[in-house]
């Protein structure tokens, strides 16, 4: 390995066996193992007989431990970056990290792999040149509906999803885009209880209610492309003025910047200067 390089590894998102055999010896080789949760990696690790020292990395310390990090890499360590599930830094931790490494000039080197959104896409069957991945929905319905006024897209929408909020979400899904829209709901992807289907809204309650344990585990959702819109209909300013009703400035920017093309950059200024 050349030496003082974070490697930011995908790793399984349910079925420990989808590790790939580069994946298993970059995290054999390397000094240190950043991970969001040392319990869960160390389940990965111990399966494979991989005993590198790992260390924490999450969303409550993760700037803080980043430092040490880049000290670490500055002299000549081999860091691996995992998340829990999938790829790190896509809804999970690990960005700031990755930001950090290249602005002290640290080779960063992605070793692709698992993705829930990928899997849920490929699965999905929804012909499109693109898509756009919103993560997690806000929790609270009245901002939930907010955010869904700016997804009616001309291209699938990529949503994750809680257990204890995916019946509300269904609701609100069917109530803005209508029962006929389709929608994917990938349940539990990869693991023992793994269920795909793919249905009109107007039918994911009842779907859902059929069998009380699909209200457990992790869920991605793929909605249906909507009708193809002029230009002039996606407004920037106006998706992010709705979006700003039911996020956080740097959100509501990073998503309308998805949904546009406008610079997020210019749209995070404008979102600062609409919360002042």
């Amino acid at each position: 390995m050349t030496p003082g390089v974070l490697y930011v590894v995908a790793t399984p998102i349910g079925n420990l066996a989808d590790a790939s055999p580069r994946a298993l010896e970059t995290l054999r080789s390397v000094d240190l193992v950043a991970c969001e949760d040392t319990r869960t990696t160390a389940k990965l690790l111990a399966r494979h007989g991989i005993t590198t020292r790992t260390i924490a990395l999450h969303e409550h310390n993760e700037r803080r431990a980043a430092a040490g990090l880049i000290d670490a890499l500055r002299d000549g360590k081999n860091i691996a970056l995992v998340s829990d599930a999938g790829t790190p830094a896509l809804s999970d931790p690990g960005a700031w990290l990755v930001q950090e490494a290249h602005r002290a000039g640290i080779r960063v080197s992605p070793l692709p792999g698992p993705s829930a959104v990928a899997a849920a896409i490929s699965a999905a069957g929804f012909s499109a040149p693109r898509f756009l991945f919103a993560g997690f929905l806000p929790a609270t319905r009245a901002a939930r509906r907010k955010a869904l006024q700016a997804l009616d897209l001309p291209w699938p929408v990529v949503f994750y999803e809680a257990p204890h909020r995916i019946a509300d979400t269904l609701a609100d899904l069917a109530e803005r885009f209508g029962p006929a829209r389709e929608l994917a709901i990938g349940r539990e992807l990869t693991k023992k209880f793994e269920e795909v289907a793919r249905l009109p809204l107007g039918e994911a309650a009842g779907w859902l209610a059929a069998r009380p344990e699909r209200e457990q585990g992790e869920f991605v959702l793929v909605l249906a492309p909507g009708e193809e819109k002029a230009a002039h209909s996606v407004e920037p300013d106006a998706v992010l003025d709705i979006l700003l009703e039911a996020m956080a400035p740097s959100e509501a920017a990073k998503l309308a910047a998805r949904i546009t093309g406008a610079p997020k950059n210019v749209l995070y200024r404008k979102a600062l200067d609409r919360a002042k």
